[in-house]
Parts: C-alpha cells; sequence; structure tokens
C-alpha cells in the first residue's frame, strides 16, 4: 500500500532514484539541485542504496562518468542547473547519439546574467535539441512520478535515449509538498532492471561510440531521429501501465484545467502552473471563460495531440519562462513551437506569449489576471496585437494594477 510522505522537490527525485535501483551516480554541487545529491550521498552511506556515488570534479566530468556508466550497463544518473548545465554542454550529444539512457535532474535557475535562484527554463531549454527527452514537473508528486517513467521510456529498446527530468528551482526544488510513495514491489513490476543490449565488457568486445566510421554521421542522426519519433508511442505505453499499477491519472503530454467550456486557455508548462490553476479558478468565479493547458514533455514534441487540443479555443495565451533573442516572435521558445504546431489547421486560435517568470521571479495571481484580460480582449477585437507581452513592463501595466486588477 502506498504511504504518503511530505518531500520537497528535490526529496521526491532523490526518494524515486533509491526506488528505481540507480546502480552509478555523479554529483557536483550547484543549487538549486544540489539537495538532490545530498540525499541520495546520505542513502548510499546509511546502506539505504547499492549505488556507486562519484563526485565529479566539475560537469563535464559528472556527465562523461554517467555516460561510461551506462554504456557499461549500469543505470546512471547525473544532474544539474543553470551555468552548470552548460558548463557540461560537449557532452550531450554523445550521449544521446551512442543512445546512453541516462537520466539528469534539473533544478532550474536563470543563467548569468542575472544568474538567480528560481525558476527560469533558459538553461535546460538552451540544450532541448540535443536528442534527449525533456519534461517538467508541477509539484514534488510529478517529480517523483516523472523520475521512474523517464527510465522505463528512455531504456526501452525502441527508443534507448537519455532524459532531462526537469522541476523549477526553488518553487519545485525547495517547496515541501504531499508525496503518494508506493511499495517497492510496484516500482519493481514498472521499472525492470536496464539491461542494454551490448554493454561494454572486456569478456565480450563491442564498439561503441557515434563517431565509428568516418561516413556514419548523417546515419547516426538518423538513428536518433527515429528514436524521437518512437517515443511518444513508447510514452503513451508506459503511462497507461504506470497508471493502473500505482492508481495515478497522468495524461501523456497536455494537462487539461476547466477546459470544458473554456474559449481562451494559458498554455504553461512546469511549477507556475500551479498558481496558474488558482488564477483560474478565480476568474471562473468572475464569469471568465478560461482554462489551463500544461504540457508535460517539451521533448518529444506532442505535434498532434497539441492541434487536437488547443484548436477547440479562441485564443491561447503562452506563458513563457525562457528565452529566444532574436527568434521569430521575438519572445520565447514555447510560441514558436505552438505557432508551428497550429500552422497547416484550417482554423487557428488567435496566440500571443506572456513573458513571466524570468530572473526566477513570481508569477503573480495578479500577472495571470492581467494576461486574461490581455486574452479576452484579443477575442473582442478577433485579432492579436502584440505576439510578446513582457509582463510588468507593459503600457498599461501599471493602469491594471493601480485599477485593481
Amino acid at each position: 500500500m502506498a504511504k504518503e510522505f511530505t518531500y520537497s522537490g528535490c526529496a521526491a527525485s532523490a526518494q524515486a532514484c533509491k526506488m528505481a535501483k540507480v546502480e552509478v551516480i555523479c554529483s557536483y554541487p550547484i543549487r538549486p539541485y544540489t539537495a538532490i545529491m545530498m540525499e541520495l550521498a546520505k542513502m548510499v552511506v546509511n546502506g539505504e542504496l547499492d549505488a556507486e556515488f562519484v563526485h565529479g570534479e566539475g560537469e563535464h566530468a559528472q556527465f562523461s562518468v554517467v555516460l561510461g556508466a551506462s554504456a557499461a550497463g549500469a543505470r546512471a544518473l547525473t544532474g544539474s542547473a543553470g551555468v552548470g548545465v552548460t558548463y557540461a554542454m560537449e557532452l550531450y550529444s554523445p550521449i544521446a547519439g551512442g543512445r546512453y539512457p541516462v537520466q539528469a535532474a534539473i533544478a532550474n535557475r536563470a543563467l548569468d546574467p542575472p544568474g538567480d535562484f528560481g525558476s527560469e527554463h533558459t538553461d535546460i531549454m538552451s540544450v532541448r535539441d540535443q536528442g534527449w527527452i525533456m519534461g517538467w514537473a508541477e509539484t514534488p508528486q510529478e517529480v517523483f512520478d516523472n523520475t521512474l517513467i523517464n527510465y522505463r521510456v528512455g531504456e526501452d529498446p525502441e527508443v534507448m535515449l537519455p532524459q532531462f527530468v526537469c522541476q523549477d528551482g526553488y518553487f519545485v526544488s525547495h517547496i515541501p509538498g504531499k508525496v503518494s510513495v508506493p511499495e517497492q514491489s510496484q516500482v519493481d513490476e514498472f521499472l525492470p532492471p536496464y539491461r542494454p543490449h551490448n554493454p561494454l565488457n572486456p569478456k565480450a568486445p563491442f564498439i561503441h561510440g557515434p563517431q565509428i566510421k568516418p561516413n556514419q554521421g548523417p546515419v547516426i542522426d538518423l538513428q536518433r531521429a527515429v528514436a524521437h519519433l518512437n517515443t511518444p508511442k513508447v510514452i503513451r505505453q508506459a503511462l497507461d501501465e504506470y497508471n493502473q499499477i500505482m492508481g495515478r491519472n497522468y495524461s501523456p503530454f497536455l494537462d487539461e484545467y476547466r477546459t470544458g467550456d473554456a474559449e481562451m486557455v494559458f498554455f504553461i508548462l512546469g511549477g507556475h502552473a500551479r498558481t496558474c490553476r488558482f488564477a483560474v479558478d478565480a476568474l471562473r468565479k468572475k464569469g471568465v471563460k478560461i482554462g489551463m493547458v500544461k504540457i508535460r514533455f517539451v521533448r518529444p514534441w506532442p505535434t498532434e495531440d497539441l492541434q487536437e487540443c488547443l484548436s477547440k479555443f479562441k485564443a491561447v495565451g503562452v506563458v513563457e519562462t525562457s528565452t529566444s533573442y532574436g527568434g521569430a516572435m521575438k519572445g520565447g521558445i514555447l510560441l514558436h513551437e505552438v505557432r508551428a504546431s497550429l500552422y497547416d489547421l484550417p482554423e487557428r486560435p488567435l496566440t500571443t506569449s506572456f513573458m513571466a517568470g524570468l530572473g526566477g521571479e513570481v508569477v503573480s495571481l495578479q500577472a495571470f489576471y492581467y494576461m486574461a484580460e490581455v486574452l479576452t480582449k484579443a477575442i473582442e477585437a478577433n485579432k492579436i496585437n502584440k505576439y510578446v507581452q513582457w509582463i510588468g513592463f507593459e503600457p498599461d501595466w501599471h493602469e491594471f494594477v493601480e485599477a485593481g486588477g
């Protein structure tokens, strides 16, 4: 029978890794992810987890260690945050290209500048195209569950890809929440031991590496692309089984909240979805027909699911917690993906984006109320005046605040 505990996101991540029976862990401290490794180190020292715990001399070393461990057949874990993510940049493509399903626990924070300890996602979004599975958790419960689900998906023979399991720095990583922890037997049923097809073994030599032959590069890239095409199917299968075994009710890619009769929705990911739910409830009491759509995986991007979901609404407000300087819409990353997904539909919702939470700032209820007003005006005018709204810096923001918005 499952038991309920109060865990921070970091503690939930460590508990899930323990129950996943991770075999090799490589750490290097950078807040706010450090607490994950602190918890796991205690577990190893206390004999609760039989794992090799390696303290790397830096982020590059961290990912090098788990690459080798995974190649040798071990279930491996590392992680980072903020500028630590960028220090390890060289390793991401070889790990994905070599098809090593290691997992990296990421507690997001802003890159320098300003480097704040908060929920900006630009750190990991800057490496989103290296071939890793990537998704976010809203709560410590989802951190726990996503950790197990990602190992299962990444180690599937049709996938064999590494995973970034992300949680917002501080807002999820350090704020406690209720976590339902299943029995070890349930985890074992869902997540079998990692058994790669051809592990490194001196007794049975096998060549590893994404550059085995001079002319092999395009073939390797194609294999990685095919693996990502296979991933959505495997995610659906894994979520179905996880829900059955654990008694959860996760959708594979998109979590809809109060969208039944909604005319407009916030499109969001990560920890600020929690505040967004309260904002939706408050706006509903005022008669605003609004809902929320939370995306669970950014890679693979669920194009077809998104088309089916968002085409029902008149307007979509994309809440951005990362930047794409000089990009197509001059704002964040999610709007590019959303608009590209909707492009071929005969009828498309109006779409705009809201830059919020950058630098690790809180996205307040008042900010969501402002976003709702912008979307309401867009529906009334049947057009979008701006593709990017910088919350707190728009000309009408102070007027909205002074009016009690």
